[in-house]
C-alpha cells in the first residue's frame, strides 16, 4: 500500500510546552535548528534546545517554577475575570466564547498570574504572563493583576518581578485595555518612590502595548535570548519609513546593543541572576528591607556567580 494511502490512526502529534496530558518521550521540532529533541530532554533542559539555545514558549506556571524559590509562591488575585463591556464579537466569535476557549484549554482563568514569592531569599511581588491565553494579550484583569501585584509589594515593602509574555493590547477591549498602560505606569512610579526595585523579564514575545508600558520601565530589564523584542511589526515599521530594517532589529541582543535592556541572560540562570540582582539592591542604600529582615535568606554577595552559554 502507498504510505500516502495508509491510515493516520494511532499517530501522535509532537509535545507542547502547553499540552502537560501529551504522553512523555515523543518529540518536537527546534524552531530554531531544526532538531527532533525528546520532551524529556527538553524538560530536563527548562524548555531550551541544547544544540542552538532557542528559547521554546512556556506557560505561565512553568516559568514560574524556573524563577522562584521552590515552594514559595503563593497566589492573589486568582479569581479575576474579564467582563465584555463592549460586547464585542470579531469574525469568529463572541468574546466571552473566545475567553470560554482559552479559558478550557490552559486552564487559567486570563493571561496571567500573581502573588508573593521568594526569589534567592528576597522577598518579591510578581506577575507572568501566560502567552498561551490570547496571545499573552493584557485586558484589563491583565493590567489589574500587576496594578495589584505592584500595589501589594508597596505594602508589605517587596521587590516586584514582572515576566512578559505578549503580543500587546487585547483588541476585544479597546480603550479598557489601553487604560492599563498608563495605570501600570503610575503604580511604577509610586513603587520607585517608596524606594522598592522592579526586575523586568522579557522573554519572546515582548511587544506593543505591555513593551510600551511596564514592560519597559524596570530598574534592571533582562532578556531571554532571541526573544522578540518591539513595539510595532517588522512589516509596519518598514511601510511606514519605507526602509529596509536591520536584520534581527527586533531581537533581544539588537535591543541589548542600542542600550534597550540591560542583560540577555539563559533561562537555566534566569534563577540566580534575578536573585543576585535583588540581593545588591537588598544591600544597596535605597532602604529596601522587606518586612524589617537585615538580609536575604541564601545570598551571598560574595559568592562567585555562574554564567550562561555563550
Amino acid at each position: 500500500m502507498s504510505w500516502l494511502k495508509r491510515e493516520r490512526s494511532g499517530i501522535k502529534t509532537s509535545p507542547r510546552a502547553d499540552r502537560p496530558d501529551v504522553p512523555e518521550g515523543l518529540w518536537t521540532k527546534c524552531d530554531g535548528c531544526g532538531e527532533a529533541l525528546f520532551q524529556t530532554v527538553l524538560e530536563e533542559n527548562l524548555w531550551t534546545c541544547p544544540h542552538c539555545d532557542h528559547h521554546f514558549r512556556v506557560p505561565a506556571r512553568t516559568y514560574l517554577g524556573y524563577l522562584v524559590d521552590e515552594g514559595s509562591f503563593q497566589e492573589r488575585h486568582a479569581n479575576l475575570v474579564a467582563a465584555d463591556p463592549l460586547e464585542f464579537r470579531d469574525a469568529k466569535m463572541r468574546y466571552p466564547d473566545r475567553l470560554a476557549a482559552a479559558q478550557k484549554d490552559t486552564g487559567e482563568k486570563d493571561a496571567a498570574i500573581c502573588g508573593f514569592a521568594t526569589i534567592g531569599g528576597v522577598p518579591v511581588s510578581c506577575a507572568l504572563m501566560n502567552f498561551f491565553f490570547m496571545g499573552g494579550s493584557m485586558g484589563s484583569v491583565v493590567g489589574e493583576k500587576v496594578a495589584r501585584a505592584i500595589e501589594d509589594a508597596i505594602a508589605e515593602r517587596r521587590a516586584v518581578v514582572i515576566v512578559s509574555a505578549t503580543g500587546g493590547a487585547r483588541m476585544q477591549e479597546g480603550i479598557l485595555s489601553l487604560m492599563q498602560m498608563a495605570k501600570t505606569s503610575v503604580l511604577l512610579a509610586r513603587l520607585r518612590e517608596h524606594h522598592l526595585p522592579f526586575v523586568s523579564i522579557l522573554t519572546d514575545p515582548s511587544t506593543a502595548g505591555v513593551l510600551a508600558s511596564y514592560a519597559s520601565l524596570g530598574d534592571v530589564i533582562v532578556a531571554e535570548p532571541r526573544a522578540l523584542v518591539g513595539f510595532a511589526g517588522a512589516r509596519v515599521i518598514r511601510q511606514t519609513i519605507g526602509e529596509d530594517l536591520p536584520a534581527g532589529f527586533q531581537r533581544a541582543e539588537f535591543v541589548l546593543a542600542k542600550g534597550f535592556v540591560d542583560r540577555i541572560t539563559h533561562r537555566r540562570q534566569m534563577h540566580v541572576e534575578v536573585g543576585g540582582l535583588l540581593g545588591y539592591f537588598w544591600h544597596s542604600t535605597h532602604g529596601f528591607a522587606p518586612n524589617g529582615a537585615t538580609s536575604p535568606h541564601g545570598y551571598d554577595p560574595n559568592a562567585p556567580r555562574s554564567q550562561a552559554p555563550a
